[in-house]
């Protein structure tokens, strides 16, 4: 095993196979491993389009090894980010991060099932919740033979339904829902949020040039909403291929690029 640790923050172990990636931001740091699931830009497209206000309580649902909260520390003045994930291994690797950075008195991370949320919070108990859900219905394409991206791409341990009534069994009245999915699932997508009293008020396509159909959708939803949609101005994520665009680089943080 060998260390790892950010300036000024706590050494902690790093197991076989793991590395870590630059977040680009206040010197933060998170730990993956290729062998499981590691975030791509949409978490980080995420973390900038969610509202979250200062002194919110926010749940992460299926974190993953964390990085929408320790992104959404570094950016926001939320009073509190709870990591949830069902894989152990992504949630150990997620704890770690956190001590890594000195964020253990901002983040949380259970290790436990978004089907069971009951057993883990009380409900109404959260300001905001987002999330970066699995995107294809557990028979949509080929599976990936590794478990656990394959867990993370596909409708496996829960399904969209899964993570619509969890958010809205930890939000308080009014409290705000933010995601990003794939644009051909917004009929269902919108069906499910509203069986769960979650109204989309708020969306954002994002195409990778502005020449292409968008490939990513992010929503925001509140609880208990009036129905009234909100549509952002498009998201363009390359200005030419590997140069992001002004407005990518803005939400990654002044530190890139």
């Amino acid at each position: 095993m060998r260390e790892a640790s950010v300036k000024n923050a706590v050494t902690v172990e790093l197991k076989n196979g793991e590395s870590l990636s630059d977040l680009q931001r206040d010197g933060l740091q998170i730990i993956q491993h290729p062998g499981l699931f590691s975030f791509g830009i949409d978490a980080v497209l995420l973390s900038g389009f969610a509202e979250i206000r200062e002194g919110d309580r926010v749940a992460d649902l299926g974190t993953g090894t964390g990085i929408l909260p320790i992104l959404l520390a570094a950016k926001t003045k939320a009073a509190h980010l709870t990591g949830l994930e069902i894989l152990a291994e992504s949630a150990d690797m997620a704890e770690r991060s956190v001590r890594m950075n000195g964020l253990d008195d901002r983040i949380s991370i259970v290790s436990g099932d978004i089907r069971k949320v009951e057993d883990y919070f009380t409900t109404a108990s959260m300001d905001a919740v987002v999330s970066n859900p699995p995107y294809m219905i557990a028979d949509h394409g080929r599976g990936n033979p590794n478990g656990a991206i394959a867990a993370a791409r596909h409708e496996l341990l829960c399904t969209f339904d899964d993570v619509a009534r969890a958010a809205s069994y930890l939000l308080r009245s009014s409290g705000r829902f933010s995601l990003v999915h794939r644009p051909f699932r917004l009929p269902e997508l919108f069906e499910t949020l509203r069986k769960h009293h979650l109204e989309p008020k708020r969306m954002r396509l994002v195409h990778p040039f502005a020449d292409r159909e968008p490939n990513l959708v992010l929503i925001e939803c509140v609880k208990g909403g009036r129905p009234r949609l909100a549509i952002d101005p498009p998201l363009v994520v390359y200005r030419e291929p590997g140069i992001y665009t002004d407005e990518v680089l803005e939400i990654y943080g002044n530190d890139r690029g």
